[in-house]
């Protein structure tokens, strides 16, 4: 029903080129500041941002929508792996050519998304992640960094490929691959896309990007305690590889990228 709504206000085939997804549960003190950051045109892309809320319990849609979003209220929370798939069908659907997504508590750069879609224009990568290693990590959790280095060397070793973040909130992808993965997990998402995007024979590449500390509104992660989220988010990895490991290495596509 929130979908039907949202296409019936926001008719198919009718966005920009480049739409950035935006997740939001619980967050009406940062939303609508980052949707305002996000620049109505990058690397000569016009942008429309997508928020799907998950089932906010505060005025997350209605800031988001007065900043300028297109937005899609869905009443039950599901999970950031859930509606960042619901966004991206959405984007999909409007005819977007590249799908960019960034978290909507304010931790990642706006602006910086137009060097995340760059290689994809240059028809170097498929799939470019933003990297707080490369970049700046401006948080103060030590385990936190711990598990950004453990899981990214884990991830390298199961994609054959190098890997220094595979956490970042902000990245962006062809819209054309969001359909061709599988995407099953509810939460822990974003090893998901990475791995099958890799498996699947997709060019994977790194940015360099900013990671700012959380804002004062923020009372931890929703994603649980630091033990928890990393079993959780090996589970989803060893999973999503498990599964994914026999798939083709080669896709069709008008233009083979190879893959360096």
């Amino acid at each position: 029903d929130a979908a039907a709504a949202f296409l019936a206000a926001h008719p198919p085939g009718t966005g920009a080129p480049l739409a950035v997804v935006i997740p939001a549960y619980n967050e009406e003190p940062t939303v609508g500041i980052v949707v305002s950051e996000v620049p109505r045109e990058a690397a000569g892309l016009q942008t429309e941002v997508i928020v799907v809320v998950d089932g906010a319990r505060d005025r997350t849609a209605s800031r988001a929508a007065a900043a300028g979003a297109l937005v899609c209220d869905v009443p039950i929370n599901r999970g950031q792996g859930a509606v960042l798939r619901l966004g991206y069908w959405l984007a999909r659907a409007r005819g977007a050519r590249l799908i960019a997504t960034i978290d909507a508590d304010g931790q990642y750069e706006p602006l910086e998304l137009e060097r995340v879609i760059a290689p994809i224009l240059a028809e170097e990568a498929d799939f470019v992640s933003g990297s707080r290693r490369l970049g700046s990590e401006l948080t103060t959790d030590r385990v936190r960094h711990l598990g950004v280095l453990v899981f990214g060397a884990l991830i390298s070793v199961l994609v054959r490929h190098r890997v220094t973040d595979p956490a970042c909130g902000i990245r962006a992808m062809r819209a054309e691959l969001t359909a061709a993965v599988t995407l099953e997990q509810a939460q822990y998402q974003a090893s998901e896309l990475m791995i099958s995007a890799a498996l699947n024979g997709f060019c994977l590449a790194e940015v360099p990007t900013t990671m700012r500390d959380r804002g004062t509104h923020a009372t931890g992660t929703k994603k649980g305690g630091n033990l928890g989220y990393g079993v959780r988010f090996a589970r989803a990895a060893f999973h999503t590889w498990k599964r994914d490991r026999t798939a083709a290495r080669t896709r069709l596509r008008p233009e083979k990228i190879q893959c360096s």
